[in-house]
């Protein structure tokens, strides 16, 4: 009886132990990871191969070089402002008014001047000859 008694009382001690927390012990945190980098693995592919091209064709060299620069654009821009900037600087060129839709609202100036910049910036951290 007094085994049956022993356990029952081993037995509600953890319960309870488990039931309640201290209240001196902090809830742990979850860290958040911010997505900077937001952008698709295929137009990161797209990129790469497009500036492998323009620099002289693929070789490990150009590949890593190429690789950083989008690197490099992703921590300036999101992906969203990356494909606008993008899609404006394509389509500026476009006579007459159909092409000021592009060339000439605000965001359009703004988004192109901060692709640049993020391209500038790529070049120089990247050693893109």
């Amino acid at each position: 009886m007094k085994t049956i008694h022993l356990v029952s009382v081993i037995t509600m001690t953890l319960l309870a132990g488990c039931a309640s927390t201290p209240e001196s012990a902090p809830e742990p945190k979850v860290e958040e990871k911010i997505q900077t980098n937001d952008f698709p693995t295929r137009d990161r592919v797209e990129y790469v191969l497009n500036c492998v091209a323009q620099h002289g064709g693929l070789s490990y060299i150009n590949q890593y070089a190429c690789g950083c620069k989008i690197d490099k654009i992703a921590e300036k821009l999101s992906f969203a402002d990356y494909e606008a900037a993008k899609t404006f600087n394509y389509l500026k060129s476009t006579p007459g008014e159909s092409g000021s839709v592009f060339r000439d609202p605000k965001q359009s100036k703004d988004l192109r001047t901060q692709l640049k910049d993020a391209e500038e910036f790529a070049e120089k951290s990247c050693f893109v000859k």
